[in-house]
C-alpha cells in the first residue's frame, strides 16, 4: 500500500515550548506508523513566548520541515513596553482594573487591527508559496492547527485556490475562548471574527476538536463532520524512585490572571492555621508562568512562606516534578467558556501515578476525564467544605505513606492511539 502524504501547517514547532507544540509534535512522530508521511510547514523566525530546546531531539531526521519567514508585531510592541508585549504574547492578560494604559492600548490594537490574531501577516505569503508547492508536489491533503487561527485562514485560501482536502484542527475554540472577550473588540471586529470562524467551519472537509464541549459548540455553527481527538500522553523514561519528603502540591503550566483559585488558597490557609503538622510539611510548587495577580493572591492568604516558584522549565524537568510530587494541582477558570478546555498536562498527569486535585467549572470535560479514569478529585469553586475534607484526607494518606492512584481506562489517551484515530480521518478525506 502506497503511503499518503499530508502537509501539516502549524505555528508552534520545536524549539517552541509549552503545550501548544506537543500535540502535532506527537502526531507527526506516529503518523508514519500508519502509512502516512507528514510534511511540516512552520515559521522560520517566530516570536515564541517559551523556548524548550530539548524538544528538538524529538523531531525525527526523516521528517521534512519547510520554514518560511513570518512578520509579527511583537517586536514593534516591545518598543513601547517589552514587559507588556511579552505578557500578552504569552497569554497573560491582566485584570481590567490593573491594566496599564500601554496594556489597554496593546490589547485594543491586537483585537481590532490583527484579526484573527497577530500572525495574520503570514497568511498571504504562505498561501502564495504553498499553492505552488502543493501543485508541484502532488500533495492533496492539508491540516491546519490553531490557535493562532490565522493558520486556518491559510487553509481556507488554499482550498479556495486549488481545491485540496482540508482538515482544520482546533486545539482551542475561536470566538468562545476565555480571552476573546478581553481583547476590547469593537462590534465590527467582533462580527469579522465570527464571519471568519463561520467560513472556516463551513469550508473545511473535516473538523477536529479537543473536547466534547467544543464539538457541541461548533455543531450549532456547521454541519461539517466534527471529531473529538483529545490531547494525550506519551510514555517517557523519566523515573522517580522517591516522592518528595514534604507534602508537595505542584501545579505544572501557566497560572494566568483569571486562573486564580481563591477558594483553594483560602482552604490551605485555614488548614495551616489549624494543623501544625500540616503547616510544617506543606509546600506549594508552581512550575510555569505565573501572573502577578496570582502571586499576590497567594501572599494575601499568608502562603508565601510555603511557596516555591520554579518558573518555566524544559519538558523533561516538568515531568520529573510531576513524578515526585505528592499531589498535582489542576486549575481552570470558573467560567462557562472554559468547560471546553482540557489542558495538555491532564494526560501526562494521568500516568504520573500521583493524585490530581482539580478546581474548575461544573460539568467540564476535565471533570469527566478525571472521574472516568479514577485519577483524582474534582471540585467546583463553591465546594469549599468538600475541598478541605479531601485535602485533609490526602494529608492523612501522606502521613501513613498510602497515597496511591488506581487509574483505569487511560490507554485510549496514548499519543499513538490518538494518532491512529487521526490517520483514519486523513485517509477518508
Amino acid at each position: 500500500m502506497q503511503s499518503k502524504k499530508v502537509l501539516v501547517i502549524t505555528y508552534y514547532w520545536p524549539p517552541a515550548g509549552g503545550p501548544g507544540v506537543q500535540r502535532w509534535l506527537k502526531f507527526v512522530k506516529y503518523l508514519p506508523d500508519f502509512n502516512i508521511i507528514p510534511i511540516v510547514y512552520c515559521p522560520e523566525n517566530p516570536s515564541y513566548p517559551i523556548i524548550d530546546e530539548s524538544l528538538i531531539d524529538e523531531v525525527s531526521n526523516d521528517i521534512e520541515v519547510i520554514k518560511k519567514t513570518i512578520r509579527e508585531p511583537y517586536g514593534l510592541a516591545r518598543i513601547f513596553s517589552k514587559k507588556s508585549a511579552n505578557k500578552i504574547s504569552s497569554g497573560i492578560i491582566p485584570r481590567v482594573k490593573k491594566q496599564s494604559f500601554i496594556e489597554k492600548l496593546l490589547l485594543y490594537v491586537r483585537g481590532n487591527y490583527f484579526i484573527p490574531d497577530a500572525r495574520k501577516n503570514w497568511i498571504n505569503p504562505s498561501v502564495k508559496f504553498l499553492t505552488k508547492y502543493l501543485t508541484e508536489s502532488g500533495i492533496n491533503t492539508i491540516v491546519t492547527t490553531g490557535p493562532p487561527h490565522s493558520l486556518h485562514l491559510i487553509g481556507l485560501n488554499i482550498k479556495n485556490a486549488i481545491g485540496v482536502k482540508w482538515i482544520a484542527d482546533f486545539r482551542d475554540p475561536w470566538t468562545t475562548i476565555g480571552y476573546h472577550k478581553e481583547l476590547k473588540l469593537t462590534p465590527r471586529a467582533e462580527r469579522k471574527h465570527r464571519t471568519l470562524e463561520s467560513q472556516v467551519l463551513n469550508s473545511a472537509d473535516e473538523i477536529i476538536v479537543t473536547s466534547n464541549n467544543t464539538k457541541t459548540g461548533f455543531s450549532s455553527k456547521t454541519s461539517q463532520p466534527i471529531t473529538v481527538i483529545t490531547n494525550g500522553y506519551d510514555r517517557h523514561n523519566v523515573t522517580n524512585d522517591q516522592k518528595d519528603e514534604n507534602f508537595t502540591f505542584s501545579h505544572i503550566g501557566s497560572l494566568l490572571s483569571e486562573r486564580n483559585p481563591q477558594v483553594l488558597w483560602e482552604v490551605i490557609s485555614e488548614i495551616i492555621s489549624e494543623n501544625d503538622d500540616f503547616a510544617e510539611k506543606f509546600q506549594l510548587n508552581l512550575i510555569g508562568v505565573v501572573s502577578e495577580e496570582v502571586l499576590q493572591s497567594i501572599k494575601d492568604h499568608q502562603l508565601d512562606n510555603y511557596l516555591n516558584v520554579v518558573g518555566y522549565v524544559e519538558h523533561k524537568e516538568a515531568l520529573a516534578y510531576q513524578m515526585k510530587s505528592q499531589v498535582l494541582l489542576l486549575i481552570e477558570i470558573d467560567s462557562e467558556d472554559t468547560k471546553t478546555i482540557i489542558p495538555g498536562k491532564v494526560f501526562e498527569y494521568l500516568i504520573s501515578e500521583t493524585p490530581i486535585l482539580a478546581v474548575g467549572p461544573s460539568d467540564s470535560d476535565v471533570e469527566k476525564i478525571i472521574k472516568s479514569t479514577n485519577t483524582g478529585y474534582y471540585f467546583t469553586y463553591d465546594a469549599k467544605a468538600n475541598l478541605k475534607t479531601q485535602i485533609l484526607s490526602l494529608f492523612a494518606d501522606y502521613n501513613s505513606q498510602n497515597i496511591e492512584v488506581n487509574a483505569v481506562g487511560i490507554a485510549q489517551y496514548s499519543r499513538k492511539a490518538l494518532t491512529e484515530k487521526l490517520s483514519k480521518i486523513i485517509n477518508r478525506v
